[in-house]
């Protein structure tokens, strides 16, 4: 698995696959938060800018994802 992005978009498509992995029961919640914090570590700026999701990326990932993203980013 890559963990930096340079695309916002591939960047928003592995967050959104990540999550709807977990809430189709693929995948724990220790390993989605184990993915994403490697994730949004390695992108930094490009994910979260000021505490808020980026714009490009939460219109992707929609509403009830971002607030699964934010659970995890804000532990």
């Amino acid at each position: 698995m890559r963990a930096v992005y340079k695309n916002p978009k591939e960047l928003a498509t592995v967050i959104k696959d990540s999550v709807d992995a977990y809430l189709e029961d693929l995948v724990t919640y220790d390993q989605l938060e184990q993915k994403l914090t490697k994730v949004i570590n390695a992108n930094g700026e490009r994910v979260y800018k000021n505490g808020i999701i980026a714009l490009q990326i939460s219109n992707v990932l929609g509403e009830s994802r971002v607030e699964i993203v934010n659970k995890i980013y804000n532990k």
